[in-house]
C-alpha cells in the first residue's frame, strides 16, 4: 500500500473553547480583505450619478444644517470656533465611529449567504468594513482641511496644535470601539432579529448624548452635575480631543481619554470572544 505523503499547507479545525481564537489566521487572508474592499466600493457606487462625491455631499449638508439649527437658531456655543468647522470636524469623527458600529452590527445577517458557502475567518468581514469606512473618513478630512484654509483666508483662524500627533491613535480607537460593540450586536442579533431595529435609533440617541453638536463646556454651563456623566460616555473624550487637536477649541482631557481606552479594550475583548463563540453555530439560527 502506497503511503500518502501529501502535505497540507493549511488545515481547518473546529474550535474547542472560548479562547480558541487564531488571530494570526486573518493575516493569511489579507488578499481576501482587499477583494472585499474592492467589492464594497463597486457595489456602493455602481449605477450612481455622483459616486464617491457622496462622501463630500453628506457631511457638507449635515454640517450646514447643524450650523443653521444648532448654531443660528438654538445659538449653541462652539467655544469661539467657526460653527461650520466645529460641526464638520465633529461629523467626521462621529460619522466614522457610527459607520464602523452600524456596518459591523449586521455582519452575520448581511453575509449569511456567503458564510454558508465557503470558509474564511469571519472576522475578516467586519475588519473589511472598518477599513473601508476609512476611505470616506479621509475624504471628509481633506474637505475639513480645505474648509479651514478657506476660513483662514477670511481671517477666521483656528488653532491646530501638537496634539494632532494623537490623531492616528484616536482614529484607531474609534475603529476598535465601533468594531467591538458592532460585533457584539451582530452576535446577539443572529438569534434576536428585532434588536437590529434598535441600532439606528440607538445611534441617534447616542449622538445627542455625545458632544458632537455642542462642546462639553456648554454642558458644564447648563448642568454642572451632568458633565461627569457625559465624560463617562466612551466616545465623548475621543470627539472632544479630536476637535481640540484640529481646531484648538475646549481642552484636551487625558484622564477620561484613558478611561475611554479601557472601555474600548474591554468591548473589543468580549466582542471577539462572543463573535468567535457565535460563529460556530450561527447558521443554525440566522
Amino acid at each position: 500500500m502506497k503511503k500518502n505523503t501529501e502535505e497540507w499547507s493549511f488545515i481547518i479545525r473546529p474550535k474547542a473553547g472560548w479562547f480558541d481564537i487564531n488571530l494570526r489566521e486573518i493575516w493569511h487572508y489579507k488578499d481576501l480583505i482587499q477583494m472585499f474592499l474592492k467589492r464594497n466600493f463597486n457595489s456602493a457606487y455602481k449605477q450612481t450619478i455622483l459616486g464617491p462625491l457622496w462622501f463630500l455631499i453628506n457631511p457638507f449638508l449635515s454640517s450646514s444644517m447643524y450650523t443653521i439649527v444648532f448654531g443660528k437658531i438654538a445659538n449653541i456655543s462652539t467655544d469661539g470656533v467657526p460653527q461650520f468647522l466645529f460641526y464638520l470636524c465633529s461629523n467626521a469623527a462621529w460619522g466614522y465611529f457610527s459607520l464602523c458600529l452600524s456596518s459591523t452590527a449586521s455582519t452575520f445577517t448581511g453575509n449569511a449567504y456567503l458564510f454558508g458557502k465557503v470558509y474564511f475567518p469571519r472576522l475578516v468581514s467586519p475588519i473589511t468594513t472598518v477599513i473601508y469606512a476609512l476611505l470616506g473618513f479621509f475624504i471628509q478630512m481633506l474637505m475639513l482641511a480645505a474648509s479651514i484654509a478657506v476660513f483662514a483666508l477670511r481671517g477666521q483662524l483656528v488653532h491646530p496644535n501638537i496634539h494632532m500627533l494623537f490623531l492616528p491613535v484616536m482614529i484607531l480607537q474609534m475603529a476598535l470601539l465601533g468594531l467591538g460593540i458592532g460585533i457584539i450586536i451582530s452576535s446577539v442579533t443572529t438569534k434576536y432579529r428585532d434588536l437590529a431595529v434598535l441600532v439606528g435609533f440607538g445611534m441617534q440617541l447616542w449622538m445627542y448624548g455625545t458632544p458632537v453638536v455642542y462642546p462639553v463646556s456648554q454642558v458644564n454651563a447648563i448642568a454642572p452635575g451632568l458633565e461627569r456623566l457625559v465624560w463617562l460616555n466612551p466616545v465623548a473624550p475621543i470627539i472632544n480631543n479630536f476637535r481640540y487637536a484640529i481646531l484648538g477649541c475646549g481642552a484636551f482631557n487625558y484622564t477620561y481619554w484613558g478611561i475611554s481606552w479601557i472601555v474600548t479594550l474591554i468591548f473589543l475583548f468580549f466582542g471577539v470572544l462572543i463573535f468567535s463563540r457565535v460563529e460556530r453555530t450561527f447558521m443554525d439560527t440566522v
